[in-house]
């Protein structure tokens, strides 16, 4: 089976089986804080082209104009429900929509904001030849990346400098490897991961 074949059809079972979660979510994340259900935002997909990637609020309106990053339980523009929701990665949910339109796969690089890609050089550009997707390696590794930030004195600084870089050597490694196996390995990781918090 072809990659973009199992994403099609593997994000229309998903949207069906969770269609009721997923509305029950957005239900509550309406009645419990001001905005909409679903937030949007331009990331960089494959061949440096932007697309919208779908995600459940999980902060105030407006609180992401200052800085891209979040900062664990230390972050206050963070909802109550979006806590929840961030440690679950339920937030995540609605990507099966960017999946089954084409802008994402189940298993990729984790696409970036235009900012922190504008600090790729040249061999990091590279996991731009690649869809990306919603799991990948450096999600499983970084998977308490908020919390790492949490514990910085400059959590910016320590993304871009040390955390984003590291991420980007996973991504080689998984367009080094990448293939049915792999992705399904990373799946099965990522969904133990999940449990396991």
């Amino acid at each position: 089976m072809g990659k973009r074949i199992f994403d099609i059809l593997f994000s229309i079972l998903g949207i069906i089986i969770l269609s009721p979660f997923l509305l029950i979510i957005s239900l509550i994340i309406l009645f419990t804080s001001k905005g909409g259900a679903f937030y949007k935002q331009t990331r960089i997909g494959k061949d440096s082209k932007p697309f919208k990637l779908f995600k459940f609020r999980t902060m105030r309106v407006g609180s992401d104009k200052n800085i891209r990053i979040t900062i664990g339980s230390r972050d206050s523009r963070i909802t109550g429900v979006g806590y929840f929701l961030r440690k679950y990665k339920l937030d995540e949910l609605p990507q099966l929509f960017n999946v089954l339109i084409g802008d994402m796969s189940f298993v990729g690089p984790r696409p970036e904001v235009p900012e922190y890609v504008a600090l790729y050089d040249t061999e990091q550009k590279k996991v731009l030849s690649v869809k990306p997707g919603i799991t990948d390696f450096a999600s499983i590794v970084y998977s308490e990346e908020n919390e790492l930030l949490a514990n910085a004195e400059n959590p910016e600084e320590l993304y871009i400098h040390r955390i984003m870089p590291a991420k980007l050597k996973l991504n080689m490694r998984y367009i080094n490897e990448m293939g049915l196996a792999t992705d399904m390995k990373i799946i099965f990781k990522t969904i133990g991961k999940i449990f396991r918090h």
